[in-house]
């Protein structure tokens, strides 16, 4: 049976201040009206059942998701004691359905992108599932890349397997190159953004994990044994401490043999960065602004600005400026991709770690 997985247990770092602990990035409303939670739920619906869809989070998260998804079933949210990465969080996921159906196949979405052409969207998809199915692949949407974009991971398209969307066998993964190698492989045209949606069934994905990282694969069989008895939670929260996390993309992706990338013909952006998010901005000049911002001889700058205070650049280019009621961020437009950084050093001094 076909199955979607949402990741919703990220911090959403990138967007500090406007993302914060008690508020991440895939429950903030900034591109419509609704959560990148709540759009990335519609937008399964037409091809997965309500009921088979599932969301892969934190506890701390479940009055948020409550909160956004009237109605969902609490038995579908899979909790994780700490965060350790894709690979483990996509892991524990992969266990738990197989325990309940071993035929399941599962699309795997994070909660934090914008898409546009929904239709070619499912229908893409559809092509995954029975590339997964038929040729037992791991299949992923690549994206034809418009920039050299440094903060998305890169898939090189191998020999073309068919199908109504250019389907292909995956030559290689390289994951966030600098700018000169991210401008080489734009030349080239040989290369897709990697989205970092997957497609595959339970089994398949556990082998990989099971060949490529076996330490984690034998505190996911641990797990799989304790689903369902009384000591499940116990035996997920010791494994988790055992775990040394790492991502889908390093700890699988990069190696497997199985990957298949399927060139999605849809609109997609990855907000997950500051850059990302000015997009979506009102346009003045050269700059990107919300609403309460005023801009007078300025430059390539994104100014994000709230409802109770009006912003004023005056004679400043290429700055990031945010403002989230208690925090104010100014950053060089360069640094956007430090900001991960930036939010774990304020978490080392006691006396911040409120305005996190």
């Amino acid at each position: 049976m076909l199955y979607a997985l949402i990741l919703a247990g990220g911090k959403g770092t990138r967007l500090y201040p406007l993302s914060r602990g008690a508020n991440p990035k895939q429950f903030l409303k900034v591109v419509n009206s609704k959560s990148f939670l709540q759009n990335t739920v519609d937008r399964i619906n037409p091809l997965v059942e309500k009921d088979n869809v599932y969301i892969v989070t934190n506890k701390d998260y479940l009055p948020k998701i409550r909160e956004e998804l009237e109605g969902f079933k609490e038995e579908n949210i899979f909790f994780e004691p700490e965060n350790k990465e894709t690979a483990t969080c996509i892991g524990l996921s992969a266990v738990k359905l197989l325990k309940k159906d071993k035929d399941a196949l599962m699309i795997v979405l994070p909660s934090d992108h914008h898409i546009e052409g929904e239709k070619n969207y499912i229908e893409t998809l559809e092509q995954a599932v029975e590339i997964a199915e038929r040729r037992r692949g791991i299949v992923t949407l690549g994206i034809d890349p418009t920039r050299p974009e440094t903060g998305y991971g890169y898939i090189e398209m191998g020999e073309r397997i068919g199908g109504n969307f250019p389907s292909y066998k995956v030559a290689r993964f390289t994951e966030k190159p600098n700018l000169e190698v991210a401008k080489d492989f734009l030349i080239k045209g040989t290369y897709l953004w990697n989205s970092g949606m997957f497609i595959f069934r339970a089994d398949v994905i556990l082998r990989e994990i099971e060949k490529y990282i076996p330490k984690m694969y034998k505190s996911l069989m641990e797990i799989y044994k304790s689903l369902g008895e009384e000591n499940e939670e116990e035996v997920i929260k010791e494994q988790y401490k055992l775990i040394d996390g790492i991502s889908i993309d390093f700890g699988v992706m990069q190696k497997t043999r199985r990957a298949y990338v399927i060139k999605g013909e849809f609109f997609w952006d990855d907000i997950g960065s500051f850059g990302a998010l000015s997009r979506f901005l009102n346009n003045q000049n050269s700059n990107s602004i919300t609403n309460g911002v005023f801009l007078e001889e300025c430059e390539n700058c994104s100014v994000f600005g709230n409802d109770k205070n009006l912003i004023i650049g005056f004679g400043i280019k290429d700055l990031v400026i945010v403002d989230a009621g208690d925090v104010i961020l100014v950053m060089d437009k360069s640094r956007d991709q430090e900001i991960k950084h930036l939010f774990n050093t304020i978490g080392e001094k006691e006396n911040l770690k409120r305005y996190l």
